[in-house]
């Protein structure tokens, strides 16, 4: 249940973030990487490496606004930085020991589906199931 939750919160974030039109899903991920990016600032534990981190991941966040590309090397950047608190540093919620270990699960399936592109998961299975209505009533 330790990877597998953090997997399914991945999905379920993938599919909520595709209920949003284009361009603003962009927009609001490039802001959700930003806020992960400053997500250890409070709980720290790597000193001044948090606020390079930090600097590092606001500029990914800023490229992403223009590009999915940017968000989801945003995401994996945020990946090693769990895994080096889950090592460490802190966790990233400071009363459940293993957050950052769980964050480092979900992450990089965030990251996967940014780098491809961000496509509306939900549009797809939309767009899937339209074209396998008309085969069926033909049968």
């Amino acid at each position: 249940m330790t990877v597998i939750a953090p997997i399914l919160i991945g999905i379920a974030y993938v599919s909520l973030m595709s209920l949003i039109r284009e361009p603003h899903r962009r927009r609001l991920n490039a802001i959700m990487v930003a806020g992960a990016g400053a997500a250890y600032l409070s709980s720290g534990g790597l000193g001044l490496w948090e606020f390079a981190f930090t600097a590092v991941v606001t500029y990914c966040a800023y490229r992403g606004l223009e590009s999915w590309t940017f968000i989801g090397i945003g995401w994996l950047l945020h990946t090693g930085w769990d895994v080096l608190h889950h090592l460490k540093g802190s966790p990233i919620i400071p009363f459940a020991e293993h957050s950052s270990f769980g964050c480092a699960i979900c992450d990089p399936v965030i990251a996967l589906w940014c780098l491809t592109g961000g496509v509306s998961v939900t549009g797809y299975l939309r767009a899937r199931l339209a074209r396998v209505r008309p085969d069926r009533a033909a049968s």
